[in-house]
C-alpha cells in the first residue's frame, strides 16, 4: 500500500511535470519506471472516457460533490469499464485493465478538471480493491509489474 501511494506520487509529478515526488526514499528510480509502464499500459486502454466521466466532471465543476462521493465515482467508473473492457478481451485480466483504465480516466479527468484530481483518490481505489492489490503482490509488487 506504501509503494502503491510512492507510484502514484511519481505518476502525478509525472502529469504535473514536477520533477520530484515526496517519495525520496526509493532505492533505485524504480518509481519512475513504474510511472513510465503504467501510462503505457493506459495508452493501450482506447476507450472513450467522455460518457463514464461527465456526470463526475459535472458534478466537479459545479462543485457540489464531496470528495468522497468523487472516489466513489471514480472508483465504480473505473471498475464498471474495467470489467467491460477485460469482458470484451479474453486475453486481458480484470486486474490488469483496471490498472490501465485507472490510470486513462485519471489523466482524462485531470486534462478536463485538473482542481478535481488527487493523488489520495486513485490510491485509495486501487489499495481499496483487494483482486488489484493481490494480482500487484503476485506479480511480485509494483518493480515487476
Amino acid at each position: 500500500e506504501e509503494q502503491t501511494a510512492c507510484i502514484v506520487e511519481a505518476l502525478f509529478s509525472d502529469l504535473l511535470g514536477e520533477d520530484e515526488s515526496d517519495c525520496q526514499n526509493l532505492e533505485t528510480d524504480w518509481g519512475a519506471v513504474v510511472t513510465s509502464r503504467l501510462r503505457r499500459m493506459g495508452d493501450q486502454c482506447n476507450m472513450d472516457f467522455e460518457r463514464a466521466s461527465s456526470e463526475a466532471l459535472a458534478e466537479g465543476k459545479a462543485q457540489t460533490a464531496s470528495r468522497c462521493l468523487q472516489m466513489e465515482k471514480f472508483g465504480a467508473a473505473v471498475d464498471s469499464l474495467s470489467s467491460s473492457w477485460s469482458d470484451q478481451n479474453p486475453t486481458l485480466v480484470y486486474e490488469r485493465a483496471f490498472l490501465c483504465v485507472s490510470v486513462k480516466l485519471l489523466l482524462h479527468v485531470a486534462k478536463k478538471v485538473p482542481a478535481m484530481v488527487h493523488p489520495n483518490q486513485l490510491t485509495k481505489v486501487i489499495n481499496g480493491n483487494s483482486q488489484v492489490r493481490n494480482y500487484i503482490e503476485a506479480c511480485g509488487g509494483w518493480v515487476r509489474m
